[in-house]
């Protein structure tokens, strides 16, 4: 009798010690969560583990923990359930799952119709996916927010087929316009027009033809990569541009035989037109700015909300849309979360770098926590820094368009100031160049664990064999997107050569091999915000006319999946939040027309968004949306 009351007792010993151990860790794990959620806590307790000690009791004890287990389980009901889906979470605890719970803005429970039917009160609103596959809401790790809204009310040239097609755009444009008005338009690329304009220098065509559809108005239209533009007459005039201008450092301002402005402002040249136009925007009223930027950052929203992104990384902002993007989330009309990188003149940032870090601010609606520079350009451009000239164009190598000694002094002041640096390299020259930097910066401060450090490089296209390891071996997290891989292929053996674009363009396997992290992007509005383009890029590497762009490096889907959510919340030091589906995290999901996972790879591109969901809200329903599903039960 004495033996077996000792055997009961250390039974619960144990159960209490396993409960107990098992609070601690999900406090310390969640803490705020499962205070607001006990429905959750209690799941976590009646876990694996717990039931494990309980059958280790008597039948009689394991009736009484039975009851203690249905008492605990009894849940409120929540806010929102998914059921009847096919949900991949990435959490590798529980990869898949069939339902899930949403109360207030925090995932309570995943698992089966069964398990989450609890859950479900007169008050939650339920959505039947109908088999319709679940992920964790997707993040664009490299987007320029405003740009995408500024992209939606201005002329969209990306569809262009040729030059005379954007002039005719222009000429249509000026005569709507008032005399003096800027016409502004973005997503123009040579290399992507059906024929070469004529006359042209460097396959660029001269400004006659804009300068003649719009005589009264200054004319710039930026290019796809946004790192060249081009202006008409009027335009290079206000901003007074003459045969004696000399070319800015890390810049070109392109010309014909006898000196003139062809119009084509490469890299920071463009800083000559664009200055001009930003001393006429000056002129608005305060009031005016910043209804302007407050109607950019909604269109920015509502268009990334429509292709199923609950996240986007901003790949730098100045202290001005910090300031107005703060009063918006005061005012809760954010309706996504936005991670922002402060990007101002290098004299600034010792000042504004502590004044403007912000994590999770509001209801974790949006963070301040990075610094964004750039050391090269765009390859289309010829802008991108190489470490040897353009297969095409022997005389350059491209450009070094940021003082690296500045690049220096930032990386001091971001290690101070605890925030990231994320630089945008796309040459092999490029990416080396940063690379050396951020392995000084972490020799200097050997306290610091480079890996902890999270830094990143934005874009990282093309790669030196010898510097590919580099980025596993420092903990560099490589920005990329998938979509410039298939967008860029039509011109990337030209710039390069064979040799140097298998060597590393776009090196995706070759980088995760490394141990490297690779989050996921489109880049936009260089590229549309949408991800399914950019996850198909990654996983089919597909050019439009059918070939394969060295289809060794493609992604497989659950890696790409990984790039657009867990990978692109730990680049941005998110992944305790959001990124996978599992109790205590955000309630940010992408619901999808069609199963990327395992859909034929060619339906891939045909895939729709049938909800965007941001802290358990609908923020976007689809047309593809089944009907009656968002019903209550």
């Amino acid at each position: 009798m004495i033996r077996s009351i000792s055997i009961v007792c250390a039974a619960l010993l144990i159960a209490c010690v396993v409960s107990a151990d098992r609070s601690a860790k999900a406090f310390a794990l969640h803490p705020a969560a499962f205070a607001r959620h006990p429905a959750a806590f209690a799941q976590y307790l009646t876990g694996p583990a717990a039931t494990v000690s309980a059958e280790r009791l008597p039948a009689d004890r394991r009736a009484t923990a039975s009851a203690e287990r249905s008492a605990a389980q009894t849940v409120r009901p929540a806010d929102l359930v998914l059921r009847n889906g096919k949900i991949v979470t990435v959490d590798d605890t529980k990869p898949d799952a069939q339902a899930l719970a949403v109360s207030g803005d925090t995932i309570v429970a995943v698992g089966s119709n069964q398990e989450i039917q609890p859950y479900v009160g007169t008050a939650t609103r339920v959505i039947d996916l109908k088999g319709a596959l679940a992920t964790p809401g997707f993040i664009d790790a490299h987007v320029h927010f405003t740009g995408v809204g500024d992209a939606a009310k201005n002329l969209k040239l990306a569809t262009a087929k040729n030059w005379d097609e954007i002039v005719r755009m222009v000429g249509e444009a000026a005569q709507k316009a008032k005399p003096g008005e800027w016409i502004l338009g973005r997503g123009w690329h040579q290399e992507k027009w059906s024929e070469v304009p004529s006359p042209n220098v460097e396959g660029f065509p001269l400004h006659d033809a804009l300068s003649k559809a719009a005589p009264n108005n200054p004319v710039w239209l930026t290019h796809a990569s946004g790192h060249a533009g081009f202006a008409n007459a009027i335009a290079m005039k206000m901003a007074e541009v003459t045969k004696s201008t000399p070319d800015p450092e890390g810049g070109k301002i392109l010309r014909d035989k006898e000196g003139n402005a062809t119009g084509l402002f490469n890299e920071r040249a463009q800083s000559i037109v664009a200055g001009a136009l930003a001393r006429d925007l000056a002129t608005r009223p305060a009031a005016r700015v910043e209804a302007d930027l407050r109607e950019v950052i909604d269109l920015a929203a509502r268009e990334a909300l429509s292709k199923g992104l609950t996240s986007v990384h901003d790949a730098g902002s100045p202290p001005l849309t910090i300031e107005v993007m703060k009063k918006v989330v005061d005012e809760a009309k954010l309706p996504l979360r936005v991670w922002m990188m402060l990007r101002e003149d290098a004299k600034n940032l010792a000042v504004d770098m502590p004044k403007y870090r912000v994590v999770n601010y509001g209801d974790k609606r949006f963070t301040v926590r990075a610094t964004k520079r750039a050391i090269d350009g765009a390859l289309g451009s010829r802008g991108a820094w190489m470490l040897a000239p353009y297969a095409d164009l022997a005389s350059t190598s491209g450009f070094n368009t940021e003082n690296l000694d500045d690049v220096r002094m930032i990386a001091e002041l971001a290690i101070t100031n605890d925030y990231q640096m994320a630089v945008h390299a796309i040459g092999d020259r490029g990416n080396r160049e940063v690379l050396n930097l951020y392995e000084e910066a972490f020799r200097k401060h050997p306290q610091k664990n480079s890996r902890d450090l999270r830094w990143r490089i934005e874009h990282a296209q093309h790669l030196n064999a010898a510097d590919i390891p580099r980025f596993g071996r420092l903990g560099v997290i490589a920005s990329m997107q998938g979509i410039h891989a298939t967008s860029d292929a039509v011109f990337v053996l030209a710039r390069l050569g064979p040799a140097r674009a298998e060597e590393g363009a776009y090196v995706w396997q070759k980088l995760m091999k490394t141990g490297a992290t690779i989050a996921n992007g489109t880049d936009a509005p260089v590229e549309d915000i949408d991800p399914i383009p950019s996850f198909y890029a990654s996983v089919s590497r597909k050019v439009k006319d059918g070939s394969v762009f060295y289809g060794e490096q493609r992604m497989t889907r659950m890696e790409a999946l990984r790039s657009y959510t867990i990978n692109a919340a730990f680049a941005g030091f998110e992944e305790g939040i959001k990124g996978s589906l599992r109790p205590g995290k955000l309630g940010d999901i992408t619901v999808f027309s069609k199963d990327l996972m395992t859909v034929a790879e060619n339906e891939i591109p045909s895939t729709k968004i049938r909800y965007t969901i941001v802290g358990g809200k609908v923020q976007y329903e689809g047309t593809a949306a089944p009907a009656g599903s968002t019903g209550r039960p």
